[in-house]
């Protein structure tokens, strides 16, 4: 641990439905847990069913892309200190903006209420 914070680069599998944020829906924004940069705004936020916290775009710069080895998924990463926040995957139909899922740990995250 760096500071108290464990790394995010792990590769623990998080279960759907454990995470404090799949069904959180305030207003306000999510940022990393391990450097406290913001990376979704709430109103980004949907529910998909997939038992992760799901939001459909990033803040501008934030997240970084990288495709996994096996080219099934592409990683997310905080862009500020290399954390790994989840998986983005697209066309899956879902009606949003982006027709995109980003599918992110809610351990990766820490939400900091709008009126704060």
């Amino acid at each position: 641990m760096k500071d108290g914070i464990r790394s995010f680069s792990f590769l623990d599998k998080w279960y759907p439905g454990t995470g404090e944020y799949d069904k959180h829906f305030e207003e306000g924004v999510y940022s990393c847990a391990g450097c406290g940069t913001p990376l979704y705004r709430s109103t980004t936020k949907f529910n998909s069913g997939c038992g992760w916290p799901a939001f459909y775009e990033g803040l501008p710069g934030a997240i970084n892309r990288t495709p996994d080895p096996d080219g099934m998924r592409v990683e997310i990463t905080c862009a500020a200190c290399g954390g790994h926040v989840g998986h983005v995957f697209k066309g899956e139909g879902f009606p949003t903006p982006t027709d995109e899922r980003h599918c992110v740990n809610s351990i990766s995250l820490k939400f900091v209420p709008a009126n704060s």
